[in-house]
């Protein structure tokens, strides 16, 4: 791609270099500790699914355990396997049985990491091939029946019921909508476990669940072979259960995940060692199996300011993107976030948010740009958010990002009803069709306020990156450089969560997902 921005490539590979080092010292953190949501992950790869007597999901009721005990260093993957060898159960029947209080996995004979290795093998094999199969079903369905064209037209269901949310889905389908995110119900994040089953109540959003999934999943293939395009589903890979959710996406095929390596730091106040070791484990899942991430760098200017602060955003892709090279993650398959939040009574706002659009399309050229829309300084005055959401639309083509997520008039009022979401996808389409190859035909003044402005923001975040190399990630984020907000190492929600891992450990998953074919 030929920079219409004179963008210097020395800066951007600088910047890069930055951050992929910034990425490669965290990496030799997260291969020496484990969480329990890291090891529940494990158990529901293995096929561990349900509740005890009392409702609690079996993969808590095994990890407590195993934490309970002073196991979790040597990880789940060896004790079950150590309990398949022990006890010739399958690793459901060990989970059941340790909800009946009928095994003990710390009191069995301990055998070889070899031995565990082989017993917990076959099952394995099964969860990855299940997964294969999910991602070899949406390849199918993009050869035969095709998608919409980019940018892919992005809305959002969250009535709280999954059954209503289906409804609300398939009207939107039939209307235009390319993608479906399912908007999780508020705090969800914070819970250290994942609910089990289809829910029908839920504050601002529907349970993420492994059976909403599963439902949502059907209605959408259906309705996508009626009209011939296949939708996208999307939901919410983070907080404390954040690998959890993306193993279940795995197995019931889902498309896009919100996922980003600081966002539960920054805005849920999770411990920044806890999410830091489960956001790689989340993303080499999400690699293997061809799920697109997105990543929440669109937060950054809902706390900070979207002029001053633009650099941060930058600094965040950057580094998002290369924890995702670590986990694996091919470049189409990174929705690296940005927003169009500037306050719209700025002089020359939209040429300033064009920049920046720009700007990050030539930086990431091959990545799935997910582009965000006016929230922060919506109103009630509908009328004047759906010209800011028209102005929107038109950088987003005119840039030619990937994920449009769909600005609602009413953005400030209410969660969007059905005749909402019309009017966004009319709008989108309106000026995606008439503006559908500016970007091909306009070039922007040389040294002009466009070219200066992108310039402007790789050099600082360029600075910034090479700062944050130089005192750490963690002392960063003690220090509120991004998003204007401080978190303290010790500090937030599921330290607790957090251990070393002993000479014994492994995790046979990611073992296979980096190494081995999709």
């Amino acid at each position: 791609m030929t920079s219409k921005l004179n963008l210097d490539q020395k800066v951007i590979d600088s910047a890069r270099a930055h951050a992929k080092n910034i990425a490669e010292s965290m990496q030799e953190f997260i291969n020496a500790h484990t969480t329990v949501s890291t090891e529940r992950t494990i158990v529901r790869l293995l096929g561990i699914d349900g509740v005890d007597d009392v409702e609690r999901p079996l993969p808590n009721v095994l990890v407590d355990a195993v934490k309970e005990a002073g196991g979790l260093p040597r990880g789940v993957a060896y004790w079950i396997g150590n309990a398949i060898v022990r006890t010739g159960k399958t690793p459901q029947e060990i989970a059941n049985a340790v909800a009946a209080g009928e095994l003990d996995l710390m009191k069995l004979e301990p055998v070889s990491v070899e031995e565990a290795r082989a017993a917990i093998e076959p099952y394995v094999e099964e969860s990855l091939a299940l997964i294969r199969k999910q991602t070899a079903k949406r390849n199918e369905y993009l050869a035969t029946i095709g998608e919409g064209r980019r940018p892919y037209l992005y809305v959002i269901v969250a009535t709280g019921n999954i059954f209503e949310d289906v409804n609300q889905a398939e009207a939107a389908a039939r209307q235009g909508a390319d993608i479906i995110a399912v908007i999780r119900t508020t705090a969800q994040s914070l819970l250290d476990y994942v609910p089990y089953g289809a829910t029908t109540e839920g504050f601002g959003g529907t349970y993420a669940t492994q059976e909403n999934f599963r439902i949502m999943r059907e209605r959408l293939d259906r309705v996508g072979e009626e009209i011939g395009r296949y939708i996208r589903l999307c939901n919410y890979s983070s907080g404390l259960c954040m690998p959890e959710i993306a193993a279940m996406g795995a197995i019931e095929r889902l498309d896009v995940m919100l996922n980003d390596a600081l966002y539960g730091i920054l805005f849920r106040d999770i411990n920044m060692q806890r999410t830091i070791v489960d956001q790689f484990f989340s993303r080499v899942i999400i690699g293997y199996c061809g799920i697109i991430f997105n990543s929440g760098e669109d937060n950054y200017l809902t706390t900070d300011d979207a002029i001053e602060s633009a650099h941060t955003v930058l600094a965040s892709q950057m580094m998002n993107e290369q924890f995702a090279v670590l986990a694996n993650i091919p470049e189409e398959q990174m929705g690296l976030g940005h927003a169009f939040e500037m306050d719209p009574d700025t002089e020359d706002g939209f040429l300033l948010e064009l920049a920046q659009a720009q700007m990050a399309k030539e930086i990431f050229p091959n990545a799935s740009l997910k582009y965000m829309p006016p929230t922060k300084f919506m109103t009630g005055n509908i009328f004047r958010g759906h010209i800011q959401d028209a102005l929107f639309n038109l950088v987003s083509v005119w840039t030619g990002q990937s994920l449009q997520l769909l600005g609602m008039l009413t953005e400030a009022i209410h969660t969007p009803h059905l005749h909402d979401r019309m009017l966004s996808i009319e709008n989108a389409k309106y000026v995606f069709n008439n503006c559908r190859h500016i970007g091909d035909e306009v070039e922007f003044k040389k040294d002009g306020m466009i070219q200066k402005r992108a310039q402007e923001v790789l050099a600082k975040a360029n600075d910034l990156l090479a700062q944050v190399e130089k005192d750490g990630l963690f002392p960063t984020i003690e220090a509120g450089k991004f998003a204007a907000v401080k978190r303290p190492l010790n500090g937030g929600k599921g330290l607790e969560g957090v251990c070393t891992r002993d000479e014994m450990y492994f995790n046979p998953f990611i073992e296979k997902m980096l190494g081995g074919a999709k």
